[in-house]
């Protein structure tokens, strides 16, 4: 088969697509001939030689796939030969074909073209492990999310505001922040021209929001911690803003807060399973009812990979960029 091989780490002119081996599958996995790809910020970080793939994981990037099953193992009985499906993967996406643990395959959501369908498992799986199963957002809370306009924010926006949130964004831009409203989100702003805190102060009467979902990290540490209500809780998911970071402790207390982070490719396969339990069983009806729609904003073929990776590195695009072998 051929897929997207990182060539040495950099920058994305070492992406290559090469003629490999085909993946061999375990009794517990399935084997799927990718329709698409979808590229994350994880990607990037691997491509540069930050992001190891798990021990056993495919080496090639990739972390979510919709497709065609080509092969079942001997332990697999939910799914057979030609059912369409999308998956989280631990790596290997950007292939034609991929090998993947069946408990961490989600059947196409019907509405939604096969291709499309690839759009959705890592953001779906990232969003409600972090905000609704860990953090706990519910209906007539208030949320806010950093990067309304990207794969993430743009599903978060639309998954909380089936649920029954109140949702902020900041974005940097009026393009992206006009998106934004459309999907849904309440309050959009301008993370480069205001003061976010003030804003979420100013619209909650002084109290803050209830939920933050960051992928900003230190730069935004404490920030987050002054914009959240009491019993506030702030998951991080990404460090584009730094790793490091003072904070001032005693906000902790006065309002108990609670701060967590994780990360969703180095969980272990059976916590992974649990979250696709949750995905398809709280997730499916909204996108099946088409209250939650894919958003792509460019397809590229494999051997466009490149490409794909300066598009995302400009963050000049709106939703998710979707590679096609």
């Amino acid at each position: 088969m051929k897929a997207v091989v990182i060539t040495s780490p950099g920058n994305p002119e070492v992406l290559e697509l090469q003629e490999v081996e085909d993946p061999e599958i375990k009794d517990n996995e399935v084997l799927i001939k990718v329709e698409a790809t979808a590229l994350n910020r994880a990607d990037t970080l691997q491509r540069k030689g930050f992001y190891p793939p798990p021990v056993g994981a495919s080496p090639y990037p990739g972390l979510e796939c919709s497709g065609t099953i080509l092969q079942v193992g001997n332990n697999v009985t939910r799914w057979k030969v030609g059912d369409q499906v999308c998956a989280l993967l631990s790596g290997g996406g950007y292939a034609e074909k991929v090998a993947v643990p069946a408990g961490h395959v989600l059947p196409a959501p019907p509405g939604v073209s096969l291709k499309d369908a690839a759009s959705f498992p890592e953001v779906a799986c990232t969003v409600w492990s972090t905000v609704f199963m860990t953090s706990r957002l519910s209906a007539g809370e208030t949320f806010l999310v950093h990067g309304g306009s990207s794969g993430i924010g743009t599903f978060a926006i639309q998954i909380a505001k089936y649920y029954g949130a109140k949702v902020f964004v900041t974005a940097g831009s009026a393009e992206k922040l006009a998106f934004c409203k459309d999907l849904g989100a309440d309050v959009c702003i301008n993370y480069k021209t205001e003061d976010f805190v003030a804003r979420v102060k100013e619209e909650t009467a002084g109290k803050g929001v209830d939920v933050i979902l960051d992928n900003m990290g230190g730069t935004y540490l404490q920030r987050n911690i002054d914009s959240l209500n009491l019993d506030g809780r702030l998951f991080i998911i990404g460090l584009q803003g730094g790793a490091t970071s003072q904070i001032n402790l005693a906000s902790l207390l006065a309002r108990r807060l609670t701060v967590q982070a994780a990360g969703l490719r180095n969980r272990t396969l059976e916590n992974k399973e649990v979250i696709v339990k949750e995905v398809e069983k709280n997730v499916w009806p909204a996108i099946i009812g088409n209250k939650v729609k894919p958003i792509v904003h460019k397809y590229f073929s494999l051997s466009e990979a490149a490409e794909a990776h300066q598009l995302m590195e400009s963050s000049k695009h709106i939703g998710k960029i979707l590679l096609v072998p």
